[in-house]
């Protein structure tokens, strides 16, 4: 009998272990980050035929519900606070905001609390700090400052910690999505402009690193400033410029007009933009490899939705010429659309992964998922009704 009570009991705590570690977002390994993030099936059903490429707002937001619903079905089980999640939560709260379905909202304040309003467990990793962007959305709703004290917190010791001029904080490109939209949020949320500054001084340092001003590119991270592709081109990838055109959008969004850098931003924003338009396959869409898209035939929707939501940003505050730039993305809205599966799966997403890479069209990771709603977000602003 006693033995089998002390069983029982182990048996116990071994499994509120590993939900504690699952609650506190502390994932067991990179199997488990991937398989919580998507997956690619073999037969993921037939492709929706229900969904109009029109820009009109009753047809964006049909397909944006569409899709947003099968995620918040898929992901039950597996929500976290991890990068690839917090994407997620910026397409879901912008999704609520613009169909006025709250549940998307309520059900990423649920997790929120759930995770006690906390960041990642790396204290200088910025895929850990990207959940601060939701916990700041939400603290503008109700300035409690519960929600954002261990946001500050953690953006406090990252500040104070000293400098190594070998060693750059942002050393990777996505990194430009992940941090610096929650340092400018966070100087507006408590007035501190020393945020906004601490973002500017390590965007340079990463911009100066990473950032081709020939090609108006960035490189994933230091490893690809000598690679060529098959095709002698150099190595850009689709999502890791998608996460820095999005970043680039976010900030500006959130940055004073009187900000003394802000042209730069605006300028380096611009380029991107502009270079980036002009790589557009014929399907509207854009490959895992920017400068080598045979190599790579499946279209990237994650990478392709950002740059969609980067530039209908741009029309919508008058930043991007709207003549230049709308054939430009009402022919990757449309793109997109084509990779939409009956149940509202969005394929065509690279998994997880840091240079381009293949995978099959069944391919669904949230943040794309979350990119896809961004997108329309700011296309249904723009849009006729």
């Amino acid at each position: 009998m006693k033995r089998r009570l002390y069983s029982f009991v182990l048996l116990a705590t071994v499994l509120w272990s590993k939900t504690a570690l699952v609650a506190q977002n502390v994932p067991f390994n990179a199997e488990a980050e991937r398989a919580a993030a998507g997956d690619q099936p073999d037969d993921p059903g037939p492709l929706a035929k229900d969904l109009s490429p029109k820009l009109k707002r009753a047809a964006i937001q049909k397909a944006m519900k569409k899709v947003a619903d099968w995620q918040l079905k898929q992901s039950e089980g597996r929500y976290n606070i991890q990068w690839t999640y917090a994407a997620l939560y910026d397409g879901l709260l912008a999704a609520s905001k613009t169909t006025g379905d709250k549940r998307y909202h309520d059900r990423v304040v649920d997790v929120a609390r759930e995770n006690h309003w906390s960041l990642g467990p790396r204290p200088e990793h910025a895929d850990d700090h990207a959940i601060g962007l939701t916990y700041l959305a939400f603290y503008s709703e109700k300035q409690d400052p519960g929600r954002i004290a261990p946001t500050r917190e953690g953006m406090d010791k990252l500040m104070a910690r000293p400098e190594d001029p070998k060693k750059i904080l942002w050393w990777w490109c996505d990194a430009l999505y992940m941090a610096p939209p929650v340092l400018a949020q966070l100087a507006i949320a408590t007035g501190d402009h020393r945020y906004l500054d601490f973002m500017d001084h390590q965007w340079w340092i990463t911009s100066g690193a990473l950032y081709d001003p020939a090609e108006h590119l960035y490189y994933r991270d230091d490893r690809f400033l000598t690679m060529h592709e098959a095709n002698g081109q150099k190595v850009f990838w689709s999502r890791g410029n998608g996460w820095v055109l999005a970043g680039l959008a976010m900030v500006l969004e959130r940055m004073p007009s009187t900000y003394p850098d802000r042209a730069k931003y605006v300028q380096q924003y611009r380029d991107m933009a502009e270079r980036i338009a002009g790589l557009q396959q014929a399907d509207g869409l854009w490959r895992a490899s920017l400068l080598d898209p045979g190599s790579y035939p499946n279209p990237e929707i994650s990478g392709s939705a950002f740059y969609t939501y980067a530039m209908a940003w741009g029309i919508n505050h008058g930043i991007l010429e709207r003549r230049k730039y709308l054939p430009v993305i009402t022919k990757a809205w449309s793109g997109m659309l084509s990779h939409v599966y009956e149940s509202g799966r969005l394929g065509s997403i690279q998994p997880i992964g840091g240079e381009p890479g293949k995978f099959k069209p069944s391919s669904s990771y949230v943040y794309g998922v979350g990119a896809f709603l961004l997108a329309g977000s700011e296309l249904s602003q723009l849009a006729g009704k």
